[in-house]
C-alpha cells in the first residue's frame, strides 16, 4: 500500500498516488521501460516531471492538464522529491521491506 503523498500546486495542496492506472500512463508515455524510467527520472528532465506528475495527481484524484501544470507554481525541488516517495513503493513485494531486505 502506498503512503499518502501531497504537492503544493498554486497554494493548494494536491494528493499524488501512484495507482496501476497511473503507472500504465507512465509507462506508455515512456516506452513501458520502468528501469529506464528510474534511471531517466535520476537526472529529471523538466517534461519527464511534468508527465510523471500528470499521472499521479490523476491517480490521486486531481486532474489537471500538463498545460496547466506548465503554468502552475510549484516547487521543483518538492516535486521531485514527491515523485521519488510515490515511487518508493515500487521496490517493496512480498517479504521485502522498503530497503530490499527479506
Amino acid at each position: 500500500m502506498t503512503q499518502p503523498i501531497s504537492i503544493r500546486i498554486n497554494n493548494e495542496d494536491k494528493p499524488l498516488r501512484l495507482t496501476l492506472g497511473a503507472l500504465a500512463e507512465i509507462e506508455d508515455a515512456f516506452g513501458g521501460d520502468i528501469e529506464g524510467l528510474k534511471e531517466r527520472l535520476a537526472r529529471p528532465r523538466v517534461g519527464d516531471m511534468l508527465i510523471v506528475l500528470n499521472a499521479l495527481l490523476r491517480g490521486g484524484g486531481a486532474a489537471l492538464s500538463i498545460e496547466a501544470l506548465k503554468a502552475a507554481d510549484i516547487d521543483f525541488a518538492a516535486a521531485a522529491g514527491a515523485i521519488a516517495v510515490a515511487f518508493e513503493s515500487l521496490g517493496e513485494g512480498p517479504g521485502k521491506s522498503a530497503s530490499g531486505e527479506g
